[in-house]
């Protein structure tokens, strides 16, 4: 590896492909700069370094996920991913040359909604970022955002019209993000869509989106090109990002109200002493 993962970083659970994507024929990804093949072997998955080290694996959220170190625990709980009524899939993976948590940070994003998803996710007049609620959960391991409420166009891929939509994020990981958004088929109840982040170097990321929605209408193909033709919308702007890492100074980019989710993450990560893919703020 040409720049050490820093020993948080080091110890998380990647995803690195999802599992539909995973046969008996090796395939090659890179973790953290590390080359790694991946395969099914017999009943499981087999996940090797390039000198032969055998690496822990996981199969969970439709994703097999490795670590290059030891992870203390298991994954974060999805309870939603679980209920048999969900559309539940790999809506599929795309690489941005940009870092990890450059790609978690704009996922909190709503301010960005009506400029680069219009007619989508938002629109003109409807710009403002009403005032919403951040916090660390008790134990201090995940970032909460509730009361996020933002007018969509076209909010999911069963919408017929726009709607207010609340928004719950949480980030339990480094390089990982779950939104929960109102469902236009049943108000009482939340779409999901998670994003897990791969890391392949310091500035290079590759995102795998997994989604647990209400949708009995259309096919799984429709599904996934919706979340990622959102995504490639996203793609050249974070692209165009300067820097490409995370600066984990709140005071090194304008902060706006927008930006109090982004303001959080970044003290929570330099709190955890992260500093791959970040610019660590000054001492």
């Amino acid at each position: 590896m040409s720049e050490q993962p820093d020993p948080f970083m080091l110890n998380q659970w990647f995803a690195i492909s999802g599992l539909t994507d995973v046969g008996p024929t090796a395939k090659n990804t890179l973790l953290m700069g590390e080359k790694l093949s991946y395969r099914r072997a017999g009943d499981g998955f087999e996940v090797t370094t390039a000198d032969g080290r055998t690496l822990p694996v996981l199969a969970q959220y439709a994703c097999l996920w490795t670590s290059l170190g030891q992870p203390e625990s298991g994954l974060f709980e999805i309870p939603q991913y679980h209920e048999t009524d969900r559309r539940s899939i790999v809506a599929g993976s795309i690489g941005v040359n940009v870092s990890a948590q450059r790609g978690v940070e704009n996922f909190l994003d709503m301010g960005h909604f009506p400029f680069v998803h219009t007619g989508i996710l938002g629109e003109l007049p409807h710009t403002e970022v009403k005032e919403y609620n951040v916090r660390l959960t008790e134990d201090g391991s995940e970032i909460i955002a509730t009361e996020c409420m933002f007018y969509q166009p076209m909010a999911s891929t069963v919408s017929t019209e726009g709607m207010d939509v609340e928004y719950i994020y949480r980030v339990p990981h480094p390089t990982c993000s779950v939104l929960y958004k109102s469902s236009p088929l049943d108000e009482k109840r939340l779409d999901v869509i998670a994003l897990f982040v791969q890391p392949i170097g310091p500035e290079k990321l590759r995102a795998h989106m997994v989604l647990s929605i209400l949708d009995d209408v259309n096919a799984d193909d429709f599904i996934s090109h919706f979340q990622l033709h959102i995504f490639g919308q996203d793609k050249p702007i974070l692209e165009n990002q300067m820097p490409k890492r995370l600066p984990l100074d709140t005071r090194a980019e304008t902060p706006i109200r927008a930006d109090k989710s982004s303001i959080m993450y970044r003290r929570w990560l330099a709190a955890k002493g992260v500093t791959y893919g970040t610019i660590p703020a000054a001492a």
